[in-house]
């Protein structure tokens, strides 16, 4: 499958996330909701890897790599970002925050992994970022009247270094594993993190609703099974700044679903955002 394709349908089952976590939030406390999700799609993935007969890892190096890429990627970041949009954080400054992570990994690539980032990838990086940044601008510009607690900033900025650090990991440490069992390893590491943070500190509320169920189904099968083994294969194929600066494209495709689906408005600042985002990426991601 050519790149462009597979970034292009990466970005869109990544934006869909926040939607999926918009209609779930009513119905389920955050640590327990993120601790069933990560427990079904390790199931989920372990089940595939075995039905393709898939080479697991041979050696104990393999499984600890894999397993420290999860609890990064998939536990710490997940829960972070969760529990600091739970207490207070405005979701438009946690995706704002989110939106440092391809400018840290860019920074962080060299001293990490020896690439070399081009002034042409650094300029699209920042042209990306101010993208995101008018895109989320209304949002941000709100939630500034209203205060931003500073303990839920500190977790959503620790996230977003968990997340950075776990993907410079993951190219550095499991470049040749297969995707499905290192996935499935992966989700492994994060359930071990997650489901003891449900039991302490989550209230275990879970209405069963059908919303929740249809919000979970989606989080499992396309945002998380589908979600991670389309960024694995980017990260494998490339070189990690030019992957994560796809994820400036999140915000404006995110609020373009928020708009179709829910109704929120679209300014035309955020609307010219959208274009200066794919523009930085387009820019960044040219080899």
């Amino acid at each position: 499958m050519p790149a462009s394709v597979v970034s292009s349908v990466f970005v869109l089952i990544w934006a869909s996330g926040f939607v999926a976590a918009r209609f779930v939030a009513p119905h389920a406390e955050a640590f327990t909701f993120v601790a069933i999700r990560v427990v079904g799609v390790s199931l989920v993935l372990t089940a595939i890897a075995f039905g393709l007969g898939a080479r697991w890892p041979r050696g104990g190096a393999g499984w600890r790599d894999a397993l420290v890429a999860g609890v990064l990627m998939q536990g710490l970041y997940v829960i972070g970002v969760f529990w600091s949009v739970e207490r207070g954080l405005p979701s438009g400054i946690a995706a704002l925050v989110g939106s440092l992570q391809p400018l840290l990994t860019a920074a962080m690539a060299r001293p990490f992994l020896g690439e070399i980032v081009s002034p042409r990838r650094w300029l699209g990086i920042a042209t990306g970022f101010a993208g995101a940044l008018l895109v989320l601008a209304p949002k941000v510009g709100a939630a500034d009247a209203s205060g931003i607690p500073a303990l839920p900033l500190v977790a959503c900025l620790g996230a977003m270094v968990a997340m950075t650090v776990g993907t410079l990991w993951q190219k550095n440490r499991s470049g040749q594993a297969d995707l499905l069992p290192n996935a499935a390893i992966q989700f492994v590491g994060a359930s071990l993190l997650a489901v003891p943070a449900a039991f302490l500190f989550g209230t275990g509320r879970f209405d069963a609703s059908m919303p929740l169920w249809g919000g979970l189904a989606w989080s499992i099968l396309v945002n998380s099974v589908a979600g991670i083994l389309l960024l694995l294969a980017l990260i494998k194929r490339g070189e990690v700044a030019g992957v994560a600066s796809l994820l400036f494209l999140v915000p404006p495709v995110s609020a373009a679903m928020a708009y179709g689906l829910f109704g929120e408005a679209l300014v035309p600042l955020q609307m010219g955002g959208m274009g200066l985002a794919a523009i930085g990426v387009a820019i960044a991601s040219r080899r």
